[in-house]
This record gives C-alpha cells, sequence and structure tokens, in this order.
C-alpha cells in the first residue's frame, strides 16, 4: 500500500529544518542492505540515519524541511503497519493491534508538549485520534523523554505534525544530553571456559514496555 502524499500544514513558516530522534526496540526493520532507507531518503527528501552498534534499541535520527520529515514518517507508519499485516498472517489474532512509534524528545519541551493541566496532549489525542503517552521520567544519562505515540498510521502523521509544530514554538532550553542506547550485554569467554558479562561494558537492557505516562510535565 502507497502512503497517501502528506500536505504540509498551513501554519506559516513551518517549513524550516527540524530533526525528530525515533527510538526503535529490537531489529530495525529497514533491510536488506538499507535498500528501504535509502528509499524513504529518496523520496522524502529527508535525512535519515540509524544509530550504530550491539544495542537492543536504535536511535532512527530525521533531519530536514518539516514536509520532508512529514514525508518520512509517514513511509515509517505505513511500513510498521504493512509488517504488522505480514505478521498476523501467521498468527490467530483477529484484530490488528495498532502501529506504535516512541519519538526521544528534550525533557525541557515535554512541558509545552502536555500543556497546562494536560490541555495539549488531550487536545492532541482528540484531534487526531492517536494515543499520545510522555514518559514521566527521563531516559538514561540523558535529558531526553520519551513520547509514544500509538494509532493507526493516519492519525500518527497528524499527530506527529502536531509535536513538530509545538517542538518549533518550544525550542528545548539549555543543554541537552542525548539519550545514546547502551550496548547489549557482551559475554566473555575465558580458558577455563566460565563465561561472564564484563561489567565495563555490559548493561541490562531497557524495558521494552512504554514508560508510565506523565500528565504533570
Amino acid at each position: 500500500m502507497e502512503p497517501p502524499k502528506v500536505q504540509q500544514p498551513g501554519e506559516g513558516g513551518l517549513n524550516v529544518t527540524l530533526t525528530i530522534r525515533l527510538l526503535m526496540h529490537g531489529k530495525v526493520q529497514y533491510t536488506p542492505k538499507g535498500e528501504t532507507v535509502k528509499k524513504m531518503r529518496e523520496e522524502s527528501g529527508a535525512r535519515i540515519n540509524i544509530s550504530e552498534g550491539n544495542c537492543p534499541e536504535r536511535i532512527v535520527t530525521i533531519t530536514g524541511p518539516t514536509d520532508a520529515i512529514f514525508k518520512a514518517f509517514a513511509m515509517i507508519a505505513y511500513k510498521f503497519e504493512e509488517d504488522i499485516i505480514n505478521s498476523m498472517s501467521n498468527s490467530p489474532a483477529t484484530s490488528k493491534p495498532p502501529v506504535t512509534l516512541r519519538l526521544v524528545v528534550p525533557a525541557s519541551q515535554c512541558g509545552s508538549l502536555i500543556g497546562k493541566g494536560g490541555s495539549k496532549i488531550k487536545e492532541m489525542r482528540e484531534s487526531t485520534g492517536a494515543q499520545v503517552q510522555v514518559a514521566g521520567d527521563m531516559l538514561p544519562n540523558s535529558t531526553e523523554r520519551a513520547v509514544t505515540i500509538s494509532g493507526a498510521p493516519e492519525a500518527i502523521i497528524q499527530c506527529v505534525k502536531q509535536i513538530c509544530v509545538v517542538m518549533l514554538e518550544s525550542p528545548p532550553k539549555g543543554a541537552t544530553i542525548p539519550y545514546r542506547p547502551k550496548p547489549a550485554s557482551t559475554p566473555i569467554i575465558f580458558s577455563g571456559g566460565q563465561v561472564r558479562a564484563d561489567p565495563m561494558i555490559s548493561s541490562p537492557p531497557p524495558s521494552s514496555s512504554p514508560l508510565p505516562p506523565s500528565e504533570l510535565g
């Protein structure tokens, strides 16, 4: 299924360069040989980079004019939906689970996303039909928080548009320490055959479940 054309919102001056970071668990679905991500770059016009390393999590960084970011997110959301449909063909499940994306946002901008008394996040949920949750805690060793968006691809795209508007209107305050996923535990085998994980390079992988939502900013 080809994603529909994503129209740029009518807000004046929105077509500026912006960087959005996306957190993915497990295998990043942009293989083999980067062909899918290459197609996304070419068709969206956005720069798309995926963090390297033996990590249970990967950071996908999307940079470009806002309309290019929206196109890239549309392609990612529809790719996720396609993966869900394909996985259901071998599953007894009858209802299709929602597409879920996790943004990584500087904590200093999360208050603006939530709004006074949760008003902004409530407005996003009601106007787009997507579920939006802002994590209460910062991601480890960073000043960023996870923003989880779930729903149909169309709802996610509309929600990302609104989040981009808020992020442009409320730039991050102070320095941001970006979240960097930790590498997976690497076993070391000694001559005697014992296996242990090196504490210098191992850490428990973060929970794959979304962090608890916060309405308080």
